[in-house]
């Protein structure tokens, strides 16, 4: 077994044996960009700059505002709002005029110049829904997971004891399952993506088995019947179970160190 620090990351994240390491390895990364936007690069001018072209989530909002960080935060947010209402203005102007083009078509019908119109509208709402929805860090963290991607299937092509873990592992979420899926054959080659599917599949099903097993248990503790038998492996069944079908979101920290 041979380490790269390209590879770290991803083994580091396999030997956690949890529920999924793709989940681990976008959490770990995550948290790391939030902190970056809230120290030092909050005064670079490049990170600035793209900070003010694409704003954060609501999802990452409420993250930063969680961080007890106001004053970054704040930093970010006077910079991006003065980007967004220059970009609103133009918006608003070209709507505006759209309607007023609009409301000169005929009663019951819309002219040549309406359909115009009523495109620009829809052009320029696109535009706003654009400006509310794009997000920085959500970019960084694909980005990176996509190397992380390329590097879990490079470990997987190459490293014998990294396959072995993964095929005894837990699995991965539903999402990262798609994700390993679409991503297989370009990275492995037919043969052995075939393989790696069927492999992928199998495994998923088992741990889904498990996951019923135990959010059936956690319900059936909740009957009298069932009170003074023990908990099993289910007492945690509802965030595992959460976090299985959807990706990591609810209860505890994917990485250890971050609990």
């Amino acid at each position: 077994m041979k380490y790269h620090i390209s590879t770290i990351p991803v083994w580091d994240a396999m030997k956690i044996d949890g529920e999924c390491l793709l989940c681990a390895l976008a959490r770990k990364n995550e948290l790391g960009e939030a902190e970056r936007y809230l120290g030092a690069s909050v005064m670079e001018p490049d990170t600035r700059i793209q900070v003010n072209d694409l704003g954060f989530c609501r999802h990452h909002h409420a993250m930063l505002y969680g961080m007890s960080n106001r004053l970054g935060h704040a930093l970010m947010l006077e910079s991006h709002t003065a980007v967004t209402r220059e970009r609103m203005k133009k918006a608003s102007k070209a709507v505006n005029q759209a309607a007023d083009q609009l409301a000169k078509s005929p009663l019951g019908k819309v002219s040549k110049t309406g359909q115009r119109a009523l495109q620009e509208i829809q052009q320029q709402a696109k535009i706003l829904a654009d400006m509310s929805g794009s997000c920085i860090m959500c970019r960084s963290i694909q980005e990176n997971m996509d190397r992380y991607l390329h590097t879990f299937f490079h470990l997987y092509q190459t490293d014998t004891e990294f396959r072995q873990r993964f095929a005894s592992s837990k699995g991965v979420c539903l999402p990262h399952m798609a994700d390993l899926i679409r991503l297989a054959v370009d990275e492995l080659g037919a043969k052995e993506a075939s393989a790696f599917i069927h492999m992928l599949t199998d495994m998923q099903e088992k741990n889904l088995d498990r996951m019923q097993e135990d959010i059936s248990w956690f319900i059936k503790k909740f009957d009298y019947r069932f009170q003074n038998e023990p908990w099993k492996n289910s007492q945690d069944a509802v965030p595992r179970t959460v976090n299985k079908l959807r990706g990591w979101c609810v209860g505890d920290e994917p990485n250890p160190e971050e609990k």
